[in-house]
């Protein structure tokens, strides 16, 4: 691993507990990143969002936790196999990390049902595209379609050995299809068909209900300690 500049942001509430305060560890930005660079800095615990990569570096907590899977090693659960069943007609395209109107339109309807009283529900088409996609990395827009119409969006980040899922968002009237189980579960089947080893899910928080899902997806690790360890179900 090459010397990389960082720089500590100022403390301030944290997203995903109550009552607690965060701070991150961001690459500095006159440092030129690269998707190469980037597949080291992911297995060391970072995450990218637009631009920026950093990694939580909060003086007094450690709940912040990467998590990635053995593409190869998972099993699906009964719940995810109906998820499958269910989307058995279900489309797939695979697009290049570009603005298209129609995403954007979907990603705000998305926005206010979801999460209405977020600071994302008044994106721009900047704020959008500037979050999702990024100039150095290798960036997928994979479309899900249900009846010839598109039904979600699932934006990944293509890596030396890995596929990282950045954020996935779908047609409030598709909810029934549970689409980001199944943009989860296309990943793992696409990482192993293109022979990556693994898939990165983000940070899970323990005590953080939003996020307690990734621990349905077995067996997953988290970046603990420096180290990668099993993360229980």
């Amino acid at each position: 691993m090459i010397s990389i500049p960082l720089f500590l942001t100022d403390q301030s509430p944290c997203s995903y507990l109550d009552k607690k305060n965060s701070q991150s560890a961001f690459v500095h930005p006159s440092f030129s990143l690269t998707t190469t660079i980037y597949s080291q800095l992911i297995d060391q615990g970072f995450r990218r969002s637009g631009n920026e990569v950093y990694a939580p570096h909060c003086p007094n907590c450690s709940s912040c936790i990467a998590t990635r899977l053995t593409a190869k090693q998972f099993t699906p659960t009964k719940s995810q196999n109906r998820c499958i069943k269910k989307n058995k007609k279900t489309t797939v395209i695979i697009k290049p990390a570009k603005f298209e109107q129609n995403h954007y339109d979907m990603y705000m309807r998305y926005q206010k049902h979801k999460h209405a009283d977020g600071g994302m529900a008044d994106s721009s088409e900047d704020d959008y595209i500037n979050f999702l996609s990024s100039s150095w990395c290798t960036t997928l827009f994979v479309e899900f379609s249900i009846e010839d119409e598109l039904a979600g969006l699932a934006i990944v980040d293509l890596l030396d050995d890995a596929l990282s899922a950045v954020y996935t968002f779908f047609e409030p009237k598709f909810a029934k299809y549970s689409l980001g189980t199944y943009a989860v579960l296309w990943q793992i089947q696409h990482a192993n068909e293109l022979a990556l080893e693994y898939v990165y899910l983000g940070f899970w928080v323990k005590d953080c209900a939003k996020m307690s899902y990734k621990t349905q997806y077995q067996p997953i690790h988290g970046f603990v300690d420096k180290s990668w360890q099993k993360i229980p179900r």
